[in-house]
Order: C-alpha cells, then sequence, then structure tokens
C-alpha cells in the first residue's frame, strides 16, 4: 500500500527516521536495545534502570489501585501531585507555584514537550533554537509543529555552548529556547554563564524558555539550578520534568510542567486533546515520591555519580577517550583513539564484538553536522553495579 502524504513524513524526517525510498524506520534506540536482546549484548544504550524505584512509592501504587483510583484524573492532574509538584519546587529552588493555576501534569516529559511545542509554535517562521547534540524528540517536535530547528554546537569535551554563536542564533524569529539542563546525551550541566546569557537572549528578541530537567536530582557537584529561577526568567520560562529518572520508574511515564500560568494554560489547551490524562493511580504514587525526605534525593545523585565514575573508569581502561559528566545518566566517549572513524558502523558491531551496546551521537544531531560527531559514543550507566563492572571488563578485552 502506498504510505499517503501527511505530518508523519516531516516528523519522522525531522528526527532522521526517513530512508532515502521515503520510508520510516525505527529510533536508534530501538535498534539497538533490539540488537541487544537478539545478541545477549549488555544494554548501555537505552537510558533505562535495570532497578526498581522505591518501594514507598510502589506501594503507594498498590494501594491507589486497591483503593479505587482507577478512573480518569481531572484534567490537570490528580490534586495531591499538583500540590506535592508546588511543593517540590519550593522545596528545592524556592519556586512559589500554584497547584491549580501553574502545574499541569502529563504523561511523561515527552508529552510535555510535545504538547508545549505544539502549543507555542505558530507557522514555519518560527524558530526552534536547541542545543545539539539533543534529544530525538526535540526535532520530532519542531517539525511536526511545521518550525525551524536552529542548533548550537556543543563541542568535545566540555559540551559547553560558545555564548557567541548563541547570540548569533538567537533572533526575533526565536519562539523557544529549548534547554535540556542536565543535558542529554552529553552528561554536561550548563555553567552560570550559559544559564544567564540564555535569559539575556529570551527577554531581548522576547522567546519563551523551555527547560527539560528530568535529570534534576542527577546532579553530581551541587544543587540544580533551574533557570526559571534567576532574575527575570520566570515570567518566560515553562519548566518539565518527570518521575521517571529520579524514582527509577521510566515506565510510570508521569511527568509535569510548571510555569506562569497563562503559558500552563495553553499547553494544556493541546495536551487535553492528545492523551487527556495520565494513569490515575501512578499520579497518586509519584505525590508520595515528591514527599520523601532529603535523604533519598541525595542518595539518588550519590549513587548515580558512583555509577558513572565507576563507568569512566572502565571506559578509559578499554582506550576510549571519556568526557567526565555533571549529571545525568550518561557518559559519551570519543572511540577515535581505537581507530574509529565511524560511531554508527562500530555500535553496530559492538554487540558482537564486545557484548555491549552504546549509541553513536550522530544520532542525536542534524544530518549535516554528524561529520562534527563521528567518533563520539554515549554509554548509560542506569545500571546495577555488577553489570556495569561486566560492560567495562567486555570493552575491555574487545578485540
Amino acid at each position: 500500500m502506498h504510505i499517503p502524504p501527511g505530518a508523519w513524513r516531516r516528523t519522522a524526517a525531522g528526527a532522521g527516521l526517513i530512508t532515502p525510498d521515503g520510508e520510516a524506520v525505527p529510533t536508534i534506540f530501538a535498534e539497538m536495545s533490539a540488537l541487544a536482546a537478539a545478541t545477549g549484548a549488555i544494554n548501555l544504550g537505552q537510558g533505562f534502570p535495570d532497578e526498581d524505584g522505591p518501594e514507598v512509592v510502589r506501594d503507594a501504587a498498590r494501594r491507589a489501585i486497591a483503593e479505587g483510583a482507577n478512573q480518569y484524573a481531572p484534567g490537570r492532574g490528580v490534586p495531591d501531585l499538583l500540590d506535592a509538584v508546588a511543593e517540590h519546587q519550593q522545596r528545592f529552588y524556592g519556586l512559589t507555584v500554584d497547584p491549580a493555576r501553574e502545574a499541569l501534569i502529563t504523561v511523561g516529559a515527552t508529552e510535555a514537550l510535545a504538547a508545549t511545542l505544539l502549543a507555542l509554535i505558530d507557522g514555519p517562521d518560527d524558530e526552534v533554537v536547541v542545543f545539539e547534540p539533543f534529544y530525538d524528540s526535540y526535532a520530532a517536535c519542531v517539525a511536526l509543529a511545521g518550525a525551524k530547528l536552529v542548533p548550537v554546537p556543543l563541542a568535545w569535551p566540555d559540551f559547553q555552548p560558545d555564548l557567541d554563536v548563541l547570540a548569533s542564533v538567537v533572533s526575533d524569529r526565536t519562539r523557544v529556547i529549548l534547554v535540556n539542563d542536565p543535558h542529554n546525551p552529553t552528561g554536561t550541566v550548563f555553567a552560570r554563564a550559559v544559564q544567564d546569557e540564555i535569559v539575556r537572549l529570551a527577554e531581548r528578541h522576547d522567546a519563551i524558555i523551555v527547560t527539560d530537567e528530568v535529570y534534576e536530582h542527577l546532579v553530581f557537584d551541587g544543587p540544580h539550578v533551574p533557570l526559571a529561577t534567576l532574575p527575570g526568567a520566570w515570567d518566560r520560562t515553562l519548566s518539565i520534568s518527570s518521575a521517571g529518572k529520579t524514582f527509577s520508574l521510566t515506565g510510570w511515564k508521569t511527568g509535569w510542567v510548571t510555569g506562569p500560568a497563562a503559558l500552563v494554560s495553553a499547553v494544556m489547551a493541546v495536551k487535553q486533546f492528545l492523551t487527556y490524562v495520565g494513569p490515575t493511580p501512578f499520579q497518586s504514587a509519584i505525590a508520595a515520591g515528591l514527599r520523601m525526605p532529603d535523604e533519598f534525593f541525595a542518595s539518588v545523585a550519590s549513587t548515580m555519580a558512583a555509577k558513572s565514575a565507576l563507568l569512566g573508569t572502565g571506559l578509559r581502561a578499554a582506550g576510549f577517550d571519556v568526557s567526565t559528566p555533571g549529571g545525568s545518566y550518561f557518559t559519551v566517549v570519543d572511540a577515535a583513539p581505537l581507530g574509529v572513524t565511524d560511531a554508527d558502523a562500530f555500535c553496530r558491531e559492538l554487540p558482537a564484538r564486545a557484548g555491549v551496546v552504546g549509541i553513536p551521537i550522530t544520532a542525536f544531531v542534524v544530518p549535516e553536522h554528524r561529520d562534527r560527531y563521528a567518533t563520539l559514543v554515549r554509554f548509560a550507566a542506569c545500571k546495577r553495579v555488577e553489570v556495569l563492572s561486566e560492560a567495562s571488563a567486555r570493552l575491555a578485552g574487545m578485540g
């Protein structure tokens, strides 16, 4: 059957998932996870944990189901979770959020990002500035909304943007500056000078700042600083986060958006026609999770920092050059010292060669910039210690 034209085509093309003959193909994450399953390789590609989240949160979900929280939640979300999100923003960042007007529960951060971009983009003249490499859904959603993606390169090994380049691409056509911090796939945490410049440029050009902060509790050196807390930023910033990474419950797909009431209402106007609402018992359970003591959140960061360090040591021993991440699940390496010239081909060979899966950074960039990242690979540290140790040993022994 001939596939009809439609928004699917530009969405897939935006994410680099169109073949020369016009067919859509799966993401690199789906492809590499399938390869891991087929070969028995250790999957350090896709960023999902191999351990369950806190028992108190899982118990809260079971209790909510048993007590009948099994029908549609209110459109904005379960009130207790809206309250918990507002409490979280105040507790950790000193942000005062009205849970009834300035918060919205979504089906994970991915839906929050899609609904936000669809809500704010108004046509093909709009531009969305992103930091490259970038989470692949950004390009897909910008293309779906019909806008132009404008990447700002992050260069090996520290992955901080050149502020002059950033200033040169933000213009009056910029509708959104999209910021992922801590950053996937590089693991970088943006310097305060970068944050200040983002806010300055957004004010100058009347752009909206959209932040993807799903790794907010996985910063290794000091507390996370949301852009919304910077002077002048709140009135033009939508902050997005989710429970999946913090609580190792990625399958629950429970996220949220906070920000000025008018902007949140605009996002809700779109979100309600995507999924309407997310799973009710999971929302009730995540409310309990967000109220866990400070010690839990500190342990999440310290545990991931230790795993990241362990993985980094193993990757260096295997001969890679390694960029030290400031947060997130991820570590980026340069495979050039191993004679690699094409990370994409290297990653497809790696499961058979070493029994380990990684993701080429070229999967996170626009096609015309792939040469800049040709030898870089992302590995995920969100696995059990024994799994990371075994992966390190396999990589060190690859022929």
